[in-house]
């Protein structure tokens, strides 16, 4: 294994049952969800990854009871992030946490193409000793919304709030719940969907349900599982000039996993994609929209400070309580 960096952090994960025939980078992917998938590869390009004491290969099949450790390297000064005095819609704050109301159309954290104007810079501004957080270019992140998804957002503001909430979201104690309209009527009302998420094999910008690996039987795919419930169904005319109409079902949406475009995928799989949703669902937009119908409405979780269940809500924002209205309007 290669040198370790001063201030590296040891771990050392169990593999557990549900672990057996996993690959390396995907086991460690959904046992880190707070890490990217780039960065769990790059460490275990670097030897920073050994199984029972050896340095493994991302592709190595995982067995139950076996020692994973990692050495993952101290955040590193380069590339700092800019504080940007950019306004927040704050709905909780306190010592250890502030819960923001984003908005649709900003970035969770600096990427390629997105170096500023991002939820990061603007917490950066507002809390400056945020800075370092669980890493350097994502402090106080622990979970995402995408960029065109509005709703409630938790950040940590220091280091024991941030394992605290990580736990809480590895142990799937965060109740969270969206609205989302979705093309045509959901039949059954309300349901479950159980299909394992993971990349799309020809499309590096999607997600995919995954089948099971026909060797071994083993899912492809990291475990999701969405949970809806019907709140309204609309018919109302579609864009376009014509007089055509379409079907749509306003849905409570509850999350039991937390993975990338999880709701649009499952949606789209059940042929019932999120309106506006031009990655998964049509690519013209059916009424007068400019992103997809997608907000995180609710967050429960228990405070780090004093363990006190609270749960917050953000209302529709303007675009997409506007949708409803109308087509509340055409029924």
């Amino acid at each position: 294994m290669t040198d370790k960096n001063p201030g590296s952090t040891e771990l050392i994960l169990t593999v557990g049952d549900d672990g057996a025939g996993a690959r390396l980078d995907r086991w460690l992917a959904a046992e880190l969800p707070d890490r990217s998938s780039s960065e769990i590869q790059r460490w275990i390009k670097d030897g920073r990854v050994w199984v029972d004491g050896i340095v493994a290969k991302a592709s190595r099949k995982l067995e139950p009871g076996q020692a994973v450790g990692l050495s993952i390297p101290a955040p590193t000064p380069a590339e700092s992030v800019q504080p940007e005095d950019i306004p927040l819609d704050i709905l909780y704050e306190d010592d250890d946490l502030i819960v923001i109301n984003k908005p649709a159309g900003m970035v969770v954290h600096p990427s390629p193409g997105h170096a500023g104007g991002t939820l990061v810079n603007a917490i950066l501004h507002h809390c400056p000793d945020i800075e370092g957080v669980g890493g350097e270019r994502r402090p106080g992140i622990v979970h995402r919304l995408d960029k065109e998804t509005s709703g409630v957002m938790v950040v940590a503001k220091n280091d024991r709030a941030h394992r605290d909430l990580q736990a809480q979201f590895k142990a799937r104690t965060i109740y969270k719940e969206y609205l989302a309209l979705v093309e045509g009527r959901l039949d059954p009302p309300a349901g479950r969907m159980d299909a394992p998420l993971g990349r799309h094999p020809t499309d590096r910008v999607r997600q995919a349900i995954l089948p099971p690996d026909p060797v071994t039987g083993v899912s492809r795919g990291r475990d999701a599982v969405t949970e809806y419930h019907t709140l309204g169904v609309y018919s109302a005319p579609i864009r376009g000039g014509s007089a055509a109409t379409g079907l749509f079902t306003l849905a409570r949406v509850v999350l039991h996993t937390g993975r990338t475009h999880q709701i649009r995928v499952h949606f789209a799989w059940r042929k019932h994609p999120v309106v506006g949703d031009t990655l998964y669902g049509y690519k013209r937009q059916r009424l007068d929209l400019k992103r997809q119908f997608l907000h995180a409405h609710k967050l429960g979780l228990h405070l780090p400070g004093d363990g006190g269940r609270r749960t917050f809500t953000a209302p529709l924002p303007p675009d997409l309580q506007a949708v409803l209205d109308f087509l509340e309007n055409a029924m």
